[in-house]
């Protein structure tokens, strides 16, 4: 059963609703509050029962139908669960007749004040007005129900006009999107004229004919031989309309358009051969001892920053102490360099243990991680721990926008113990063995010293040292990259300590006084934590410009575009089966980090910018406290919907917060696959779609000011939505143009909010 939210192929946006987006796909959720009495919470109970707005049928079967007033002149008819439509036998009829307009004048004004008077108030007015009380009462009956029907007109007006709205924008973006070409290919764009692999391996067959290109001349200067030309695959070749390809969730397809990086790199590299070996290991420990130097020296090798709490490399005083170091710095490339310290919750053996396990680092770092590989271990350490292991590896380090390139990187890392119960765990790039050409960063020295400290606890000296081409960062993120606070060691030690944080809290073998809610074991609470944790990997492992994705810009200007992506899952027990839309954007606000994380996390504010909940209710049914910032929790929600018609909506929220980045994460899951997790069952299984925002400082902050970043933000708003559940299926114009709306109203909602800006 899918967790994600599917869409029919076209749908309709209107105002501020988006049709189809009501509840998760195919998901049982009706469900009542689970509240029985004050105080008393219970597992996710399915019955539900209504009451209606204040009378019931059987209290009118023996009333005395007989209406000796008749119909009113504003008379709509008698609601059917107000009076019993039988008349009894043996009765005449009897004769109709007119109110006087002192009456209705007099029941008008009354209605607006009440419109539902009791039996006390409608006696009072039947002496006032010389009525029976039954005539009040039906009078006010009718009046209800003609104020209903015109407020359905009115509203059904409204949806018209949006419609005919949406059309035209529909139509206007078929048109536009008709007429387009790709920068990338030359040809056209257009959905409806070429099929998403065809327009991809066009440009695949570009980037080959201008690789070969450049092969040819290179070859051409040292064996003397013309450079061969490869004629294109002529257009007309691929008439044949293509199906999607068959694989997994990480397998991407590309709309078209513009697109981040040229191709998967890390995946081309391989291990190190035996020759280079002696070398690598040459290099790691010459690493390790300028790691520590680096870590244990202040001035005047780190000289104080601009905003006084964090110090830089004086570039001139590193070239002097280390002259070799791993060769000079390739033109276009910039140093980048920075140091923090911080005190974590965690003992030294584990966080060893961490960082040389590549599958444990890439999860507590998945915010910086995206893919992470060991391609070799060269030595697996003395005396049964990482004491001298020694690593080959790859692996891409990301922010979580589609606009800021990866950095990719391959390098050695190598961990070692020393005498006053510190250990150290360098990096260093091997591009002096390999070069790389596309790879746009390489790693000098960079890592930690790691000191161990009575109770569990360790200090940590990071060290981020890399030489970097940022040229491609978009303007509104290079004051954040530029100042070290994108990919520096402040970033690494505060995701580290609130890792720590979390990870204590999942291994706590008692329920915390703090989690409240329908959570009544400590499996379940466990569960419910690894879930969560499930879903933040993948929210950032999809919304970043990784090599291994394909970005297309649909609409908008700037930093305001829309990027869309599309995956296709198949065989994978924690997505739903079928084609799945990704939707991202950035954008700046004139807030502080911390406002726009305390009012998209807030389930009191939800209803101001989540169009998927329809303006329902939402109520935590569950909380699990998980970092000593309040604003770091895992939530379970449950969005009762205004209309009947729609079924209840079951969410899942981790919100997480440092003084670098923050995050709101969620996703509709599956009330009876909920229920498993909640009695301590494999959450592995539970199919997720997650969505969310990444919320980032848009620059340092100035030394007195405040916190980092206290001028702005940096916001990336990203949806994943279930299209169709055909994986072999083909995108639709409609799900695009629905999901371009979907998230263009959430951005201009959450401006409106908390930036105070009108919608255009």
């Amino acid at each position: 059963m899918p967790a994600g939210l599917m869409l029919p192929s076209v749908m309709a946006v209107a105002g501020n609703n988006v049709g189809g987006f009501g509840s998760s796909s195919r998901l049982p959720l009706g469900q009542p509050s689970v509240m029985d009495g004050p105080g008393q919470l219970h597992p996710l109970d399915m019955t539900q029962t209504t009451t209606s707005d204040g009378e019931f049928p059987s209290r009118l079967q023996d009333e005395e139908l007989e209406c000796k007033s008749g119909a009113s002149e504003n008379q709509e008819g008698v609601s059917g669960d107000d009076v019993d439509l039988n008349p009894r036998p043996n009765k005449k009829k009897k004769g109709y007749h007119r109110h006087t307009q002192h009456q209705i004048q007099e029941m008008e004004a009354f209605f607006k004040e009440c419109p539902h008077p009791d039996d006390k108030q409608r006696k009072q007015l039947s002496r006032e007005l010389g009525l029976e009380p039954l005539q009040i009462k039906f009078w006010f009956q009718n009046k209800r129900t003609q104020m209903k029907m015109q407020h359905e007109r009115h509203e059904n007006s409204q949806l018209r006009a949006e419609n005919e709205k949406l059309r035209a924008d529909n139509i206007r973006f078929r048109e536009a999107l008709s007429n387009a070409s790709c920068p990338n290919c030359g040809g056209p764009t257009a959905i409806g004229e070429m099929s998403f692999d065809e327009h991809n391996l066009r440009l695949e067959n570009t980037r080959l004919r201008e690789e070969i290109d450049r092969i040819s001349a290179i070859a051409a200067k040292y064996v003397g031989k013309p450079v061969v030309n490869y004629p294109l695959i002529n257009s007309h070749a691929l008439t044949q309309p293509l199906e999607l390809g068959v694989g997994n969730f990480s397998g991407q397809t590309s709309l078209g358009g513009e697109m981040y990086g040229s191709g998967d790199i890390l995946r081309s590299i391989t291990g190190p051969s035996d020759a280079d070996k002696p070398m690598i290991i040459e290099l790691a420990v010459a690493a390790m001892e300028e790691l520590i130097r680096m870590a244990q020296m202040d001035e005047p090798l780190w000289m104080p920053a601009l905003d006084g709490t964090t110090r830089v490399l004086n570039e001139e005083e590193y070239i002097r102490m280390f002259p070799r170091g791993i060769g000079p710095k390739p033109d276009d490339f910039k140093s980048e360099a920075s140091k923090e310290t911080a005190v974590v919750i965690m003992n030294h053996i584990n966080l060893v243990e961490i960082l040389m396990d590549v599958n444990q680092w890439s999860t507590v770092f998945s915010g910086i991680v995206s893919r992470a590989v060991t391609l070799e271990v060269l030595s697996t350490g003395v005396a049964g721990n990482y004491n001298g292991a020694l690593q080959v590896m790859t692996a891409e380090f990301q922010v979580p926008t589609p606009l800021v390139p990866t950095r990719e990187s391959y390098f050695a890392r190598y961990c070692k113990q020393h005498a006053d119960r510190t250990w150290a765990v360098v990096d260093v790039s091997l591009d002096s063995l390999r070069p790389i050409a596309a790879v746009r960063s390489r790693r000098r020295p960079t890592g930690c010293l790691i000191q161990e400290m009575p109770n569990g606890y360790s200090k940590v000296t990071w060290v981020e040292h890399v030489d970097v081409d940022d040229r491609d960062v978009h303007n509104i993120f290079k004051p954040l990259v530029n100042s070290a606070l994108a990919f520096g060691a402040k970033r690494w030690v505060a995701t580290l300590d609130r890792q720590c944080e979390r990870l204590a809290s999942v291994m706590a073998t008692s329920t915390p006084i703090g989690d409240v809610g329908v959570i009544t074991s400590p499996e379940g609470r466990k569960s419910m934590l690894k879930l969560a944790e499930r879903m933040m990997i993948s929210f950032c492992a999809g919304v970043s410009a990784s090599t291994a994705q394909t970005w297309t810009t649909l609409s908008g200007n700037g930093a305001d575009d829309v990027r869309l992506m599309t995956r296709k899952s198949i065989d994978d027990p924690g997505r739903p089966p079928g084609i799945v839309l990704s939707a991202s954007t950035s954008f700046w606000l004139p807030v502080p980090p911390k406002r726009v994380f305390d009012f998209l996390r807030d389930e009191n504010t939800r209803d101001e910018w989540d169009i998927l909940s329809n303006g329902g209710v939402v109520q935590e049914m569950a909380h699990i406290a998980n970092g000593r910032d309040t604003g770091n929790c895992v939530s379970l929600f449950r969005v009762n919907s205004g209309s009947s018609s729609q079924s209840n909506m079951l969410i899942l929220q981790e919100s997480c917060t440092d003084s670098t980045a923050s995050f709101v994460i969620y996703a509709p899951v599956d009330v009876v696959a909920m229920n498993v997790v909640l009695s301590g069952g494999d959450p592995d299984y539970v199919a997720l779609l997650p969505s969310g925002f990444a919320i980032l400082p848009d620059g340092p902050s100035i030394a007195g000011v405040g916190d980092v970043g206290s001028s702005g933000s940096l916001l990336t708003v990203a949806f994943q939505i279930l299209v169709d559940s055909v994986p072999t299926a083909k995108l639709s114009l409609g799900s695009v143009a629905t999901v371009n709306n979907l998230i263009t109203c959430t951005v201009e909602r959450i401006k409106a909010a908390v930036a105070g800006e009108n919608p255009p």
